[in-house]
């Protein structure tokens, strides 16, 4: 089984700063891609950052210049930071992460639990 749990959300004012986090834990052999998506009230599930294993990141043009996403794959975890938050930016984020597992034979997609962040104006 793999699990993906998100850490770091939280209450903040705009302009401010917070860091997500995300480690994967379980029977995992490697992780092909790490992203975040994030889910406002009301709206569909949006994309916010990719980092596949050996490739670049890519962003929401929402969030360019604002956000950076990492991944420490000795960890399995994926962060991301936001900077220059804004009322807009409050949602539930999400870690999603293409993961094999059984020794490199099975490939599936992975979602973490959500956590909120909100931005006040």
């Amino acid at each position: 089984q793999v699990q993906l749990v998100e850490s770091g959300g939280g209450l903040q004012q705009a302009g401010g700063s917070l860091s997500l986090s995300c480690a994967a834990s379980g029977s995992i052999f490697s992780i092909q891609i790490m992203a975040w998506y994030r889910q406002a009230p009301g709206e569909q599930r949006e994309l916010v950052a990719t980092l596949p294993t050996n490739g670049r990141a890519l962003y929401a043009d929402s969030v360019k210049g604002r956000f950076t996403i990492s991944r420490d794959n000795a960890k399995n975890t994926s962060y991301l930071r936001m900077n220059s938050l804004k009322p807009e930016d409050t949602a539930v984020y999400y870690c999603n992460a293409n993961i094999w597992t059984s020794g490199g034979s099975n490939l599936r997609n992975y979602w973490g639990q959500g956590t909120q962040v909100t931005v006040s104006s």
